[in-house]
């Protein structure tokens, strides 16, 4: 097994042999942009590792490593224009630097390329990863569409909300990981227990990332703090605040959440505080440790040593406990 870091090294130089000059450098310039933006990593190197765990060497899964890195930021590409967001990982996002139209057609061809990647194996492993990449990208399709649905709706469940993030992020981190599980030809079953660890794990990504958008730091965290109350986003941490303020308190929150004031940090400091004093706050933190434990659960009925779950929940602690 390789170190958490050796697996990202690897897989950016393998990145990097696959960003070239192509023309039109319209269409290509913001791919690569994108792509060598940096960020976690998270996904592409829980593929490598899966296959690693399944005693294939880890080399032979960087096609589809490479596949899930570049779906996933040709779904930020679209997200982006779609919220208007102004930063991306610190940076300008694709739409900004260049304009929306090309930021649209570059994630279309983002999105096509992601596909080819699976032409380097062999015809069953293809089959295999490509009826799960599709079944996945359409569940994120849908997860996109509920987060903006839930904009303009005040009636949001908690159970719509972990579906949302469920089909938005987690089932992305699960599919990640049964793609290394199916290029090292593991059982199905084995393929199946691998996708719910990743699966659980993403959900506690998604809580964690919500809960960094309202208090993380904006010198790590990347992207504009606040940008969730700003959209008028039901984050787990809006919906539990609801559940426990009182009546008064509850109305200034939804009154605030269905708005575009002029004075953007007010707000977010007003949601924040709410946040904190209804004790939403410690419940979403609760809640992300929740699916961290569920994740480690499902590691049990993985036939594997001791010592590879372990490093699979060093990674999962170590990403629950992230600042970016």
């Amino acid at each position: 097994m390789q170190s958490i870091d050796d697996y990202r090294d690897h897989f950016v130089s393998f990145l990097e042999k696959f960003v070239t000059l192509n023309e039109p450098q319209n269409l290509y310039n913001p791919i690569n942009y994108i792509l060598n933006l940096g960020g976690k990593r998270l996904r592409p190197v829980l593929t490598l590792m899966t296959a690693d765990i399944f005693n294939v060497d880890y080399k032979h899964a960087l096609n589809a490593a490479l596949s899930i890195e570049v779906f996933h930021n040709f779904s930020l590409v679209h997200d982006d224009i779609m919220d208007d967001a102004p930063l991306r990982r610190g940076h300008q996002t694709v739409h900004e630097k260049w304009d929306v139209n090309t930021g649209i057609l570059s994630g279309d061809a983002m999105l096509i390329m992601a596909y080819q990647l699976f032409e380097n194996y062999e015809a069953d492993v293809f089959q295999d990863l490509a009826k799960l990449f599709s079944k996945t990208a359409l569940e994120v399709c849908e997860g996109q569409q509920y987060d903006v649905d839930f904009e303009t709706r005040n009636d949001v469940t908690i159970p719509e909300y972990l579906k949302m993030i469920e089909y938005k992020t987690a089932v992305l981190v699960g599919a990640a990981m049964k793609m290394g599980a199916i290029v090292a030809k593991a059982s199905a079953s084995e393929q199946n227990n691998i996708y719910e660890f990743g699966r659980n794990l993403g959900i506690a990504f998604q809580l964690q990332d919500d809960y960094l958008d309202a208090f993380g730091d904006p010198k790590t965290f990347g992207k504009q703090v606040g940008g969730d109350i700003i959209e008028n986003k039901k984050t787990y941490l809006y919906l539990k605040a609801l559940e426990f303020l009182n009546d008064d308190d509850k109305a200034i929150l939804v009154a605030l959440f269905s708005s575009q004031p002029e004075q953007v940090e007010e707000k977010i400091d007003t949601a924040k505080r709410l946040f904190e004093s209804s004790g939403a706050a410690k419940a979403t933190k609760e809640a992300i440790q929740v699916y961290t434990q569920k994740a480690f659960d499902n590691l049990e009925s993985l036939n594997i040593s001791d010592d590879k779950k372990a490093l699979l929940k060093t990674f999962g602690s170590s990403l629950m406990n992230r600042t970016v």
